[in-house]
Formats: C-alpha cells, sequence, structure tokens
C-alpha cells in the first residue's frame, strides 16, 4: 500500500484488511510503503506495529510519486502473490479472497475492474473515460477500461516488471506490457472512507501524458501527418493566390484573414514543439539515469516461506 499523508485513513484501513484476512489460511505480510508523509501517517502505522499487528513500513528519503512508490514496495515483496491496493478503502479489501481464488485457478493477474465510482464526479469520470479510450487507441498496449492499481499478481509477474528499466513509469501500461493470463473482478468503487485525495486535476493531467507519452509515439505522426497537410493546403493556396494576381492583379484586401492563418498557424507550431518536448524531456530524463526512489529506512519482514525454511530473502 503507497501512503501520502493518510494518517486519517491508516487505521479504517488495518480494521477492515484484518477481518478479511484473520480468515486466511495464507501466511501475509502488510507493507506500507510511505512516499514522504508530512503528516502523522508513520506514527500510526508505529502505533499499530506497537499493538502486535502484522504491519511494516518502507520509508521513501521524500515524495517521489505513487509510481515510484509502488515500484518499491514491488522490488521489496518476496511472496508468491503481491496485493496491490490504497488505503482510502475505495478498494475494497472483501475481494482479495476472491482474487486469491482466481489466482489459485492459475490467473497471474487479477485485477478490479470499477463498474462505478460514486467517490468521483462527473468530469472525472468523463476525462477517465476519455484517457482510457485515448490510451488503447494510440498504444500497441491497451489497458483494462476502469482498472485501476488494485491487483493481484504473481511472483512470475512482479519478476516481469522488476526487469523493466526505465525511471519515469506508468504502473498500469508496464502491469499490461508484460502479459500473462488475467482476468477483471467487477465491483463498485466506493467514496473514500477517510481523508481526502491528493490528486489535484493538474497532476492527473500530468499522469496521463506520461503514460500516453510512455507507451506510444503515434502523437508525433499525427503531428507529421497534421504538418504535411497544412503544407499542401499552403502550396494549393499558393498556388491559386499567384494564379489570381498574374490574371487580375495585386488585390491588397485580406489582412484580417491572413492574421487569422498566421495566428492559427503559430499555435498549431507551438503545440507541436510542446509534444516534442514531452518527448525529450522523458528522454532527457531517463538517461540520467537516476534512481527510482531512495529508501530512508525499512523494517519490512516478508511472510514465512516454508519452501525455504524460514522468512524469505528481502530484496
Amino acid at each position: 500500500m503507497p501512503v501520502y499523508n493518510e494518517e486519517h485513513s491508516i487505521a479504517a484501513f488495518i480494521h477492515a484488511v484484518e477481518l478479511v484476512l484473520r480468515s486466511s489460511t495464507e501466511n501475509y505480510a502488510i507493507l506500507f510503503v510511505d512516499d514522504g508523509s508530512q503528516d502523522g501517517t508513520i506514527a500510526e502505522i508505529r502505533k499499530l506495529e506497537a499493538q502486535g499487528t502484522p504491519v511494516s513500513v518502507l520509508r521513501l528519503s521524500r515524495n517521489f510519486g505513487k509510481e515510484a512508490a509502488l515500484t518499491a514496495g514491488l522490488d521489496a515483496a518476496d511472496a508468491e502473490a503481491v496485493i496491490i491496493m490504497d488505503v482510502d478503502l475505495q478498494d475494497p479489501p472483501h475481494l482479495i479472497p476472491e482474487f486469491v481464488r482466481q489466482w489459485k485457478r492459475g490467473y497471474h493477474v487479477v485485477y478490479g475492474a470499477r463498474r462505478s465510482r460514486k467517490g468521483d464526479g462527473l468530469f472525472k469520470r468523463l476525462t477517465a473515460f476519455l484517457f482510457y479510450s485515448v490510451f488503447n487507441a494510440f498504444s500497441a498496449t491497451s489497458i483494462p477500461v476502469d482498472a485501476g492499481d488494485f491487483r493481484l499478481m504473481d511472483r512470475h509477474v512482479v519478476e516481469a516488471v522488476r526487469r523493466l528499466p526505465e525511471r519515469e513509469r506508468f504502473m498500469k501500461g508496464l502491469f499490461a506490457w508484460v502479459g500473462f493470463r488475467h482476468i477483471g473482478i467487477p465491483y463498485d468503487r466506493e467514496q473514500r472512507a477517510r481523508g481526502k485525495s491528493t490528486w489535484s486535476y493538474w497532476r492527473l493531467f500530468r499522469f496521463a501524458m506520461d503514460g500516453l507519452t510512455s507507451f506510444s509515439s503515434l502523437p508525433l505522426t499525427i503531428w507529421t501527418a497534421i504538418g504535411l497537410t497544412f503544407s499542401f493546403i499552403a502550396a494549393l493556396w499558393g498556388i491559386f493566390i499567384l494564379a489570381r494576381t498574374l490574371v487580375f492583379g495585386i488585390d491588397v484586401p485580406g489582412y484580417a484573414s491572413t492574421l487569422v492563418v498566421i495566428l492559427f498557424l503559430g499555435g498549431i507550431q507551438l503545440l507541436g514543439l510542446g509534444l516534442i518536448g514531452e518527448y525529450l524531456s522523458r528522454v532527457y530524463r531517463e538517461v540520467k539515469r537516476r534512481p527510482i526512489y531512495i529508501i530512508d529506512e525499512s523494517d519490512f519482514k516478508p511472510p514465512p516461506d516454508e519452501t525455504k525454511g524460514g522468512n524469505a530473502v528481502t530484496r
């Protein structure tokens, strides 16, 4: 569970999860990845540890973002299966047994498919639908519509994701790219039980751009086609103006229309430069090869691995 400033959600989340996991016969561990929280999130987790709750925390040195926190958690997890979920209880813990059942049936990835999104407004639902539609239309890697990070992944899937080298990570796309046998479990996404989301619309927009530019170069191809189209139209228009001038002489009127065309094409050029800049910025960040995250401290203890005769090794 990646967490950032979730002090009001931790206790309620653990209570709900423990009600489900207590009836499980599987060995399990609960790992929080603290993404540089500035509130009492760590104190709440330490309080649970002192009470004997089987929780651990991996604390990052600062806020690296949710994708980096997910990566840190997957790198640390050493188990036959890993479940990713948020602590706001919008991902219902009661689906965990069903995830495990489907995994035992042979599915490598079991994800939650959001049937409804009661906690999201109309604008957010529309923009989410638009993003999934555009992403799947532009990318060769399709992600399930309305599938979030809430999922179970088999050890083989986790190992495959670990091997992916990119620094700028769009985890939903990476989960889909590695493939494997998968199934969606529909559920109704409820409102947050505690606290409020730290995701602004600007951050969501940046997240969408990162996802799109990570998995498709089609926007550049489209912009090339747009440039060729406008160049062709301009050439035809130039031939027409030249022919009209030779036949009828110089025609002075047309200042307003000329200005509109110049401004329109100038806007198109700036938009195209911005699109190219998005891809160049990704290349710039990748070639620096900075670590995806830095761990400040960790007390994570993997679940007992009976096949190894002790605790599994922490990565």
